[in-house]
């Protein structure tokens, strides 16, 4: 064996070396501590979700250039996050899979370094990106190194939105400054009991208001998919939850330029139209019942593809994607299962971000209105009902993507204009026969109108069902 061909295999075990290093991330007896707590390592969930053999690692050897507190002496390659790209159905994605075994995950210049890198990209290539949190915060020995990585992934998390789509994996711990990158990502995905997310944790909360909390009150999974509205979606599982992400996936192009996606198969198009006779089942007589739009919306589009997002938060309207006739289309519908369907903040905001989300990527967008009015009361004007209200109008009002509208059922007050109304740009409105459109229920429109005569009459709740059923006549249905 020449020299040459001595040098070249022992440059190539360096290599099978440092390759074997990287793939045990912080070491064996870290990464069992990870599968103890029902998690799985940062490399094993990018095998869960990228298509077998599709997965092309960047930067797997670099390590960080710390030298204070004896960090000198500790180093792992790929300094606790894997970074690369794949495919997903065949569809290209950039991915970044924070490493809890190396250093808690906790974020370091160089972390920052190789994540801002995998955000570049994308960009570049338009194509998604989906990032795995799972860290401590900011590496403290590196100071405000750590923090100014934030601040770089933070900025180019603003550039890339509405350009790509953006999913964050909540797969552990994310605290401190690291929440506000998944916040503006475009969807947040957590796991029961192993996803938190926080700004301070539970013992500087102690420390300063004396407030006693778990980790799973103040930033657990149902915290934030149901109070705060933060997440997204909340799976019962890692693996449930790379499933979930990999079915929305489906829907969303590759960026804003490619246009909404289609269904893989015409398997997956309905093929029989929906009956007058099943919506009549689904949408009772009395307009003061309630029912469930989720079961509507399954009625009309194609079967079994709808997708909901935010389900457990502000249940009073409901959003998500689904394929018609093939075509992937955002959905939002007013539930009269929850609050009668009335719009409030919640709904506002959560209505609002998705519209806005659809209308950068093309999607089209469907609004079934069922809606009695916005929700009175104290609570919700002094916290903002105007201002949160006008978020939903804003983004309806802006959307260029094509626009469908059904009045289903009522349709009242200011409301009916938010609700993707003929007055603020929608390309096509359509009303079922027991549409009602008016300023207001009828009862309450007839003791106003009609206050005086009423008061007048002898027999006042005679005069009164005689006005009513002449409004309701004139205005609860669609023919005016």
């Amino acid at each position: 064996m020449d020299s040459f061909e001595q040098k070249a295999n022992q440059a190539k075990e360096v290599l099978d070396l440092k390759r074997s290093q990287s793939v045990l991330g912080g070491g064996e007896k870290r990464q069992k501590a990870q599968h103890e707590r029902g998690k799985m390592t940062a490399r094993e969930r990018l095998t869960y979700l990228l298509d077998p053999g599709s997965f092309q690692e960047l930067d797997a050897f670099a390590t960080h250039d710390c030298r204070d507190f004896g960090m000198d002496q500790k180093s792992f390659l790929g300094d606790g996050v894997v970074t690369g790209y794949g495919t997903i159905d065949g569809k290209l994605v950039y991915v970044f899979s924070q490493d809890f075994t190396v250093f808690g995950g906790s974020l370091s210049a160089m972390m920052a370094k190789k994540i801002c890198k995998v955000q570049d990209l994308p960009l570049q290539n338009r194509a998604p990106i989906i990032g795995v949190n799972d860290s401590g915060g900011a590496r403290i020995q590196e100071g405000v190194a750590s923090l100014g990585g934030y601040a770089d992934i933070f900025y180019r998390n603003v550039q890339a939105s509405g350009v790509i789509p953006q999913i964050s994996l909540i797969m552990g711990p994310c605290a401190g400054g690291a929440v506000y990158s998944p916040a503006i990502t475009d969807f947040v995905v957590m796991v029961d009991q192993t996803s938190h997310m926080f700004i301070t944790g539970p013992e500087v909360i102690k420390t300063v208001t004396g407030e006693e909390v778990t980790f799973e009150e103040l930033g657990g999974s149902v915290t934030h998919t149901r109070d705060s509205g933060v997440a997204d979606m909340r799976f019962s599982s890692e693996a449930e939850a790379i499933t979930g992400l990999k079915r929305m996936l489906k829907y969303l192009p590759s960026s804003n330029r490619s246009g909404p996606s289609a269904a893989e198969s015409a398997a997956e198009t309905t093929t029989d139209p929906v009956k007058g006779g099943e919506i009549g089942q689904i949408i009772p007589a009395n307009p003061n019942q309630p029912y469930q739009a989720k079961t509507l919306i399954e009625a009309v589009v194609d079967e079994g593809s709808f997708f909901e997002v935010k389900e457990h938060f502000a249940k009073n309207i409901v959003v998500g994607f689904a394929h018609l006739g093939g075509t992937s289309v955002g959905v939002v519908a007013n539930n009269p299962g929850a609050l009668a369907g009335v719009l409030d903040i919640d709904a506002a905001i959560k209505a609002a971000r998705f519209v806005r989300f659809c209308d950068a990527f093309d999607i089209p967008l469907v609004t079934f209105v069922d809606v009695p009015g916005f929700l009175p009361g104290t609570d919700q004007e002094s916290g903002g009902i105007i201002r949160h209200g006008a978020k939903l109008l804003y983004p309806y009002c802006e959307a260029t993507v094509p626009k469908l509208t059904v009045n289903v059922r009522k349709a009242y007050g200011g409301a009916y204009d938010v609700m993707s109304s003929k007055h603020i740009g929608t390309d096509l409105n359509l009303a079922w026969p027991n549409a009602e459109i008016a300023v207001m229920g009828a009862a309450g429109a007839c003791n106003i109108i009609f206050r005086k005569e009423i008061a007048s009459a002898k027999d006042q709740e005679g005069k009164r069902k005689e006005l009513v059923d002449g409004y309701v006549e004139k205005f609860a249905n669609p023919y005016i």
